[in-house]
């Protein structure tokens, strides 16, 4: 799918992989919605913008303002062509020291984030018989560790949800991709790992958020299934799969850095 003059919706824009992939929708021709909680860090970015773009204030927690900003979205272009799920947060903590109030406000924004979004777009995609839904998940959707309980099931639920939903929408020409990478060197590890633990652990594995972003606009011009990154993370998701008893048995050193 060529990228010039499509209206896509990045949620979660204002840093990070969304930031990145915004820009570069953006050199590829797109008209691109930035949206994300705060209008200043939005700003910032948009200084990176080459084509046309709008900042929309949203989140993607509350149900009014999803309602309010996508309304101002059709006012303005009267179509999205594309959206982009990425707006989300973890927060690494034991399952019996988190508050159920956490466990709860995690699953609120980065998996109701998304069926939010997404029930926003899915009436006019499916009248035009065509759109891109790209949700950014995550490997540990796939593989759990230790002091990730709410991160993981949130990122779970997502790749259940994208599964089922594009059996759902196939007919309609619409696509669902999903994207789940390892740990990216992004500021999502200035509220999941203040002290730097796991980051200083992990270091050496983690991956520049250019690659992540790439692999994102990348899904939207193919409409792709889904994308593991880096691929041996998704060697080792399909082993856990098929051998889960050994897997675990193979893996607690290795992933459990928190």
């Amino acid at each position: 799918m060529s990228l010039n003059d499509k209206v896509i919706v990045v949620t979660g824009a204002s840093s990070g992989i969304g930031a990145l992939a915004a820009q570069m929708l953006s050199e590829q021709g797109a008209t691109v919605v930035l949206a994300a909680r705060s209008v200043d860090k939005l700003q910032e970015v948009s200084t990176g913008m080459m084509g046309a773009y709008k900042l929309l204030e949203l989140n993607v927690g509350d149900q009014h303002s999803v309602d309010s900003g996508f309304k101002q979205i059709y006012d303005e272009f009267g179509r999205i062509d594309c959206l982009i799920n990425n707006a989300g947060y973890g927060s690494f903590q034991y399952c019996d020291e988190m508050p159920v109030e956490e466990f709860a406000e995690m699953m609120n924004v980065n998996y109701l984030g998304v069926v939010r979004c997404t029930k926003a777009v899915l009436p006019m995609m499916k009248a035009a018989s065509s759109g891109r839904i790209v949700n950014v998940a995550s490997i540990a959707g796939k593989i759990g560790t230790s002091k990730s309980t709410a991160y993981t099931a949130t990122k779970h639920a997502v790749l259940g949800f994208s599964s089922a939903l594009r059996q759902e929408v196939r007919e309609y020409g619409i696509t669902v991709s999903t994207i789940n990478p390892g740990p990216i060197d992004t500021p999502f590890f200035n509220i999941a790992d203040p002290e730097g633990h796991y980051v200083n652990n992990v270091k050496w594995f983690m991956m520049k958020p250019e690659r992540v972003a790439k692999a994102m606009v990348a899904a939207v011009r193919t409409g792709t299934t889904e994308v593991n990154l880096p691929w041996v993370a998704g060697v080792g998701a399909k082993f856990y799969q098929l051998f889960p008893r050994l897997a675990d048995v193979l893996s607690y050193r290795m992933l459990n850095k928190k």
